[in-house]
């Protein structure tokens, strides 16, 4: 039995292997049945599934949740927001806002069905935090707008089991919140 034990995680270590060299990440949990239910399985493309947010001493925070693992993102400062794909504009109250771009990623699943249950267009009342959007699900790339009333001090970071992306923005000087 320890030889058949030994030669399962030897040909699961040689396929892991193979897949990323061929540029496919694959995990295999220790422990792993030879049939894994599709449930357990992280899908191929990051999906974006929430979208939280909250105020705390010093700050407010933007939490992103993502099925999978966190794909590269991109946060940058925009003068608008506007809906991908028809260049619409995000009607979210603010002077300054936060584009933030994950790729590749997704808000649906492969059959195109929603699986992202986050704010779509929602006011916020936090003391930097004035309002959330969904701008994107295209093309592999999943789009969140955050608006601002003051220039927005931030820092991003990840966290893990669940996976999610993190933002948190600093309160402005002065600020009692």
């Amino acid at each position: 039995m320890g030889d058949v034990m030994h030669h399962r995680h030897t040909l699961a270590a040689v396929a892991a292997g193979i897949l990323l060299t061929a540029g496919i990440g694959a995990t295999i949990p220790a422990g792993a049945s030879d049939s894994p239910s599709r449930a357990s399985t992280p899908p191929a493309t990051a999906q974006v599934v929430n979208t939280r947010w909250g105020g705390h001493t010093g700050f407010d925070r933007i939490v992103i949740d993502i099925r999978g693992a966190v794909p590269p993102v991109t946060v940058r400062q925009a003068s608008a927001l506007h809906y991908d794909g028809s260049g619409q504009r995000v009607p979210l109250a603010g002077k300054y806002f936060l584009e933030i771009a994950l790729s590749p990623a997704a808000a649906h699943d492969d059959n195109g069905r929603n699986v992202y249950q986050g704010p779509r267009l929602l006011k916020v009342h936090l003391p930097t935090l004035k309002g959330l959007a969904l701008t994107g699900d295209f093309e592999g790339v999943v789009t969140i707008g955050a608006a601002f009333d003051t220039k927005p001090a931030f820092k991003t970071f990840t966290l893990h089991s669940p996976e999610r992306l993190v933002v948190d923005i600093a309160h402005p000087v002065g600020c009692r919140a």
